[in-house]
């Protein structure tokens, strides 16, 4: 049964106020009841842009040859194993932060079986063209995807079982609603992690300047220490933001495992399935 629309409504008033409540989750008995409601089994990932200026790999500089593996062919994967594709008509994070960077109409991609009782009116099926099509649209509008099981969705949309519902988010900066990440007890911000095998580091080249610390970071996984940024490896994603936006080019991937690709499909196909 679709959720009524005054319930998608409620949701838009009480986005503003996402990281005062994510910060509840940190007392104990209230963390089990919303990882159980809101975040039970989850498992996601964030994808880190193709258009990377430079990668690593095991710590030795290369150049990026045409067949190498990238971020994105995770998404194209799942978009060509899924026999059922559903894009959103509207982001909800964006429509109700009245986002002014990004569309607000490059809505979730949602795959699986379970996208069959999603409310019609939030967006439609299209085929494996047509999603391909719209994640493309994402990328080139500066959008970075997560992508995974997220119980959230299977809530506010009121579809099941979570098994059979894959979400691919496409996040901004400024909107998503991830940014609660910091807010939220650590046991459940672990669940969207970065991709195994990839980290950012700071090289030589950093001055300083502070253009990482502007609103880039999701989990203020960057720190100035004695006039250099620095990475807190363990609160990054390796989203990539910071990489984009650094001018000095001090920010870098490492990838440490070369099948990050296929550890990362292996995972998430190992909490949902889309065929």
């Amino acid at each position: 049964m679709a959720r009524p629309k005054w319930f998608i409504n409620l949701l838009k008033k009480l986005f503003p106020f996402r990281f005062f409540l994510a910060r509840f989750t940190k007392i104990p008995g209230l963390r089990k009841i919303a990882d159980y409601m809101l975040f039970h089994e989850d498992e996601i990932y964030m994808i880190p842009k193709d258009k990377i200026s430079k990668t690593i790999s095991i710590n030795e500089k290369i150049n990026l040859p045409d067949n190498l593996a990238i971020p994105s062919q995770i998404i194209e994967y799942f978009i060509e194993k899924a026999n059922y594709h559903w894009i959103m008509n509207f982001c909800l994070c964006r429509t109700a932060a009245k986002c002014k960077n990004y569309p607000s109409e490059l809505g979730c991609l949602f795959l699986g079986e379970a996208v069959l009782n999603i409310d019609p009116t939030f967006g439609k099926i299209v085929n494996k063209e047509e999603a391909l099509e719209h994640i493309k649209k994402c990328r080139e509008a500066g959008l970075v995807h997560i992508i995974g099981r997220n119980k959230i969705d299977t809530q506010w949309l009121d579809v099941g079982p979570g098994r059979k519902l894959m979400t691919i988010c496409n996040c901004c900066e400024c909107c998503c609603l991830w940014k609660i990440l910091p807010n939220l007890a650590n046991k459940i911000s672990r669940k969207l992690t970065a991709m195994p095998g990839l980290k950012v580091i700071i090289n030589d080249k950093c001055t300083g300047c502070g253009t990482c610390l502007e609103d880039v970071c999701y989990v203020k996984a960057i720190k100035m220490v004695r006039d250099k940024a620095q990475i807190n490896e363990s609160l990054c994603r390796a989203c990539g933001r910071c990489i984009e936006r650094c001018p000095n080019s001090a920010i870098e991937l490492i990838i440490t495992d070369p099948e990050y690709i296929e550890k990362t499909i292996n995972r998430i196909s190992s909490v949902v399935d889309v065929s």
